[in-house]
């Protein structure tokens, strides 16, 4: 027998201008918090976690000025 862990994020928050859709994502199961950026025109994207103590509304809504730190694309 084979146990699954299902990872279930929740859509709290989304926005798309110009081609550039940004999703503010809570993962339920561990509280983290995510913006998940993605540009249809570059087909380039990016996912920033929002930590401790920022708030997610300002990484929501300027997600380029947090773009240096973010997150490895799973492999």
């Amino acid at each position: 027998m084979t146990a699954t862990t299902t990872t279930l994020m929740r859509e709290l928050d989304h926005r798309n201008s110009d081609g550039i859709d940004v999703r503010l994502m809570w993962n339920e199961h561990d509280g983290r918090v995510v913006v998940q950026v993605n540009d249809a025109k570059t087909d380039e994207s990016f996912t920033v976690e929002v930590r401790e103590g920022e708030n997610a509304l300002q990484v929501f809504h300027h997600p380029y000025a947090y773009a240096d730190r973010a997150l490895a694309a799973a492999a």
